[in-house]
């Protein structure tokens, strides 16, 4: 009995590489339109808000560094909140910009409104846990609502934040919103990059109080004062670049209980305006989030290349390789295989972009959005330095 040859040998593996990518995407497109389903905060009418004097007060803290294209929105979606017992408390941290002036502009004399000088961090400190405990120092809220400068409240987002907070006794809540697309970087980097994260996270274990894992998105985080007090602020981040990710993880190891829920109709943010800004706000943030391991970093760009984009390259260029070199390079089978491979990657793109209330019509791009993200995470791997409006971070921590 012969043994086999080295074409059947590699039509075997071939063909074991391709139905296990098929049943992975399979599996992916099943489970796109599930994620979050069961923590989820579903929007409130009027009559579910409390009566004024039933509303516990809430400051609402953003800290804004050269934010003058959209301190301004922000400010206004806050102040239309449906919730009387409301102070909002803007820390201008240092801009360079017409922040301050947007800031007073919106606000309009509205006496719930202050407006905070920013001062250089303390030794130790980065910026923005620093512009944030200041935003605090200020507050005189039973809850602190931390919200980034290009966030934009939906007007019922704050009556379902402390309702969702209430009933389910939480000391700090974090939510996704929906994500602003507008440029083809944005349409094109953002949804890849952002549902690799939420896909990384695991919604039971983390709002289980009896598991170690924890999350918070720093774009929007409601914390009790009472706990606030209790892990000493944002002190306990100081360094951090994943400020909001090590705040939730500090809850957690402190025995408070943090929540995390989606919430597509609670906000929506605008996150970066062309691919310089997608490229360096991920590198500063998506490797540190694998707690700056190199082998996950790596690992994860060889599964993006493997698992991802070998399947497009098989396909555009197969029938090139094909004829050129033989059907003993390039069977069609293989590139048969990876069309069908092809289409369940748009599909899956398809379905997570209409879970988060878009057409669906980008899809096309998913390869191109691997590509970058692929090259995001190496550059974040290989570089130890990453640098955020003006300021340089080491290793995950504040130069």
């Amino acid at each position: 009995m012969t043994g086999w040859s080295d074409n059947e040998l590699s039509v075997i593996f071939a063909g074991g590489y391709f139905a296990l990518l098929g049943m992975m995407w399979i599996l992916l497109v099943l489970g796109a339109g599930r994620w979050g389903k069961n923590h989820r905060i579903d929007q409130p009418t009027s009559k579910d808000v409390p009566p004024q004097d039933q509303q516990p007060l809430v400051s609402v803290c953003i800290p804004a560094r050269n934010e003058e294209m959209n301190i301004g929105t922000c400010l206004k979606a806050v102040l239309r909140s449906d919730w009387h017992q409301l102070e909002c408390i803007v820390v201008d941290d240092r801009s360079s910009d017409a922040t301050q002036d947007k800031a007073r502009e919106a606000a309009q004399n509205d006496t719930r409104f202050r407006l905070v000088a920013g001062s250089p961090p303390a030794a130790g400190w980065a910026g923005k846990p620093w512009a944030c405990a200041r935003a605090a120092g200020e507050a005189t809220g039973e809850f602190l609502l931390f919200v980034d400068a290009d966030v934009q409240l939906h007007p019922m987002a704050i009556p379902a934040l402390i309702h969702t907070a209430e009933a389910n006794k939480l000391d700090l809540l974090s939510a996704f919103g929906t994500w602003e697309l507008v440029g083809f970087w944005e349409k094109t980097v953002i949804p890849v990059v952002g549902w690799l994260i939420r896909g990384s996270i695991d919604l039971k274990q983390v709002n289980d109080p009896s598991r170690t894992p924890a999350f918070a998105n720093g774009q929007l985080i409601l914390i009790r004062s009472s706990a606030y007090t209790i892990v000493d602020g944002h002190s306990i981040v100081a360094r951090e670049l994943l400020e909001d990710v090590r705040l939730a993880e500090a809850f957690k190891r402190r025995g408070l209980k943090p929540g995390l829920r989606l919430a597509p109709w609670l906000f929506h943010v605008r996150l970066y305006r062309n691919l310089t800004e997608i490229i360096q706000g991920y590198s500063k943030n998506l490797y540190e989030g694998m707690g700056r391991r190199p082998t996950l970093g790596l690992g994860a760009v060889l599964f993006i290349m493997v698992g991802t984009l070998l399947p497009w390259a098989i396909l555009l260029m197969g029938p090139a390789l094909h004829w050129v070199l033989g059907w003993q390079i390039v069977p069609w089978s293989f590139i048969f295989y990876s069309f069908g491979i092809a289409l369940l990657q748009l599909l899956f793109r398809f379905r997570i972009e209409r879970a988060d209330g878009r057409s669906g019509s980008w899809c096309w791009s998913h390869a191109l959005g691997n590509i970058v993200l692929a090259w995001i995470l190496l550059r974040s791997v290989l570089g130890v330095r990453s640098k955020w409006k003006g300021r340089t971070f080491v290793d995950g921590r504040a130069n």
